[in-house]
């Protein structure tokens, strides 16, 4: 329709990051074309046809698998979310812009139907040695993008997937397969996926010393942090609309954690001095967006409206202080605490986090 027409927002001049409209989106499957981007070094251009995946190191048998090989093998499929670990840096800024919209502050988050084959099954086809304790993920981007992932991940729930919402997956999300980590970090999906070697260590790429490590007030940093917690945001009402006047309003957004289901999601009109719960909408599904609902009586007043997520583990979302006092202000990664909207008397809303 000419008259519904959400876009990416671009983030930078190069290209490599783009956010999903959260706001514009219903239910919680991301259409392809409208789901986030990140990259660092580039979208190759790979032949399927040519396409080879090598699996080696600590197995019986190294192996070359083609496009062909890796769907031959029994197939899985989820609903899954994805998350850049980066996603909600400038909710934990100082003093983040009031005109944050759901996209520019969470928008590196989607939500897909993803395909492909456990990676537990090809580690049993080339024979994995029980000693191997990490698995080496690399990329075929410029700069061969790597990431070390621990083999209890492969056993669990990894995939290498080739598909996304029915289709191939597109070039900017790793055709023509990638890694795939439900729950995990964005970034330890490795797209474009050429080499996966069985180790006993980690590899140290850049990506994991450089980079996505959490730098600690003791002076310490955090390494390895996959999971990505529980968070929620509200989506409506947001910034930039404006309230009609008073009356009902459905407050609605996402929620998700990388540890399983959300349990409960809670909302506040008046700043987290009283919360509700609100209703999680079907389906409920781990490691998968959960939408959530909230009627709301506006009297006209000055309202703070603020949701909070706690997922199976028992984990709540917290606010911005309790994410300083554990990790300091020295990273900008998994930052999930407490997102909010303040709304004026005249109907307008400003970003306002708590």
């Amino acid at each position: 329709s000419p008259h519904e027409t959400p876009e990416k927002l671009l983030s930078g001049s190069m290209g490599g990051s783009s956010r999903t409209p959260l706001q514009d989106l219903h239910g919680i499957m991301t259409p392809a074309d409208l789901h986030f981007e990140r990259h660092h070094h580039g979208i190759p251009y790979i032949d399927p046809a040519t396409y080879r995946l090598l699996i080696h190191g600590m197995v019986d048998r190294p192996t070359l698998f083609t496009l062909e090989d890796l769907k031959r093998f029994p197939q899985v499929s989820k609903l899954l979310f994805i998350e850049c670990s980066g996603n909600g840096g400038g909710a934990y800024a100082p003093s983040p812009s009031p005109q944050h919209t759901p996209q520019s502050v969470d928008g590196l988050l989607s939500t897909s139907e993803w395909t492909g084959v456990a990676l537990s099954t090809l580690f049993e086809e080339v024979g994995a040695h029980a000693d191997a304790t990490w698995f080496l993920a690399e990329g075929s981007d410029a700069a061969v993008m790597g990431r070390s992932i621990p083999m209890e991940k492969a056993w669990d729930d990894a995939m290498i997937a080739y598909a996304q919402n029915g289709e191939a997956i597109r070039p900017e999300q790793g055709y023509p397969a990638r890694v795939f980590l439900p729950g995990w970090e964005g970034n330890a999906s490795v797209k474009w996926v050429r080499r996966i070697e069985l180790s006993d260590r980690p590899g140290m790429y850049r990506d994991e010393t450089s980079k996505y490590t959490d730098p600690l007030p003791d002076g310490t940093a955090r390494q390895f942090s996959f999971v990505m917690d529980a968070k929620s945001i509200i989506t409506y009402p947001t910034y930039p609309r404006r309230l009609p006047g008073p009356g009902f309003i459905e407050i609605s957004g996402y929620a998700w954690t990388g540890r399983g289901l959300i349990e409960r999601v809670e909302v506040s009109t008046d700043g987290g001095d009283s919360w509700h719960d609100a209703v999680l909408q079907e389906p409920v599904l781990p490691k998968c967006t959960t939408r959530f609902r909230h009627g709301w009586e506006w009297d006209g007043g000055p309202a703070h409206l603020l949701s909070r997520a706690t997922d199976e583990t028992g984990y709540t979302q917290p606010i911005r202080q309790q994410v300083l006092d554990a990790r300091g202000p020295g990273t900008r990664y998994h930052s999930n605490a407490i997102r909010g909207w303040r709304v004026a008397s005249d109907g307008s809303i400003e970003f306002a986090p708590v």
